[in-house]
């Protein structure tokens, strides 16, 4: 049998010079790949290419859940660069986009813009709160703010429908507009998936016209460029693409591994 000195079980003492056993040798592969990690992190924690800023816009209808998570895991993997976030409606973020002050910015309209990416279509739902009854009222109540992109169009639709309407709330405060809906005291319309906290899609909305769909888009500016702008466009292909745009995103090979939610996504995409 060889042996093994004290304190040192990855060598043996069997020759002149000491050699790997077996133990060792597997210890080696590992201490590699512990050097080769901590190189990377030096590396990363130290690259002026991976510390700056991204400015990025997304409406406050589509916010939650997915960008709180998307920024988590963009700061883990890059915790030197910093994504500044602004949320506001679409026409607003648009403006500012074409004015450059933004990177990247989704959008949720008709149809894309010059220069923009459809990554999904989405149904517009009416919500209303949980066992409510206000979408059987009439006149019935809406609540959306005035820059409300979705407000015309609801409008519309009660009209076409021939059905009675009023304003229950007025002003920008979306907070104002969620809570009478919640309390039962109004409506109003949402894209499907991106609903307020305290409200479900109305379960008699055959009682009312249907809303159509939109797109939600998204524009890169392209004036910034690399490896962490890339993977931000990535996060936010997988979180709010349709099954097309998945298939897309792996592809390329831009998904991030810090994607948790994506082999669910991919699932349903399949």
């Amino acid at each position: 049998m060889p042996a093994v000195s004290p304190g040192l079980p990855g060598f043996s003492t069997s020759r002149s010079l000491p050699s790997l056993t077996p133990e060792g040798e597997q210890l080696l592969i590992y201490a590699r790949k512990m050097l080769e990690l901590n190189d990377e992190a030096l590396s990363r924690m130290t690259d002026t290419a991976f510390e700056g800023e991204i400015r990025l816009g997304v409406p406050h209808d589509i916010v939650y859940p997915q960008i709180p998570r998307i920024l988590k895991a963009m700061a883990a993997e890059y915790p030197r660069m910093r994504i500044n976030l602004v949320s506001c409606f679409t026409s607003k973020l648009k403006e500012g986009f074409g004015k450059g002050d933004f990177d990247v910015i989704l959008t949720t309209e008709s149809q894309p813009g010059e220069g923009g990416e459809r990554l999904a279509t989405r149904k517009l739902v009416w919500v209303g709160a949980p066992d409510g009854i206000a979408w059987q009222q009439r006149p019935l109540r809406l609540a959306f703010i005035e820059t409300c992109f979705f407000r015309p169009i609801a409008q519309a639709a009660l009209n076409g429908a021939g059905i009675r309407w009023e304003m229950a709330v007025g002003g920008e405060s979306e907070q104002v507009a969620d809570a009478t809906v919640a309390a039962d005291l109004s409506i109003t319309a949402r894209m499907e998936g991106a609903l307020p906290t305290g409200t479900v899609v109305i379960d008699g909305a055959n009682a009312l016209p249907d809303l159509g769909q939109l797109d939600i888009c998204m524009y890169e500016a392209g004036v910034q460029r690399g490896e962490v702008v890339d993977a931000l466009a990535a996060q936010l292909r997988c979180a709010y693409g349709d099954a097309q745009c998945c298939l897309r995103v792996i592809a390329g090979d831009r998904v991030s591994e810090r994607d948790d939610d994506f082999p669910r996504r991919l699932t349903a995409a399949q």
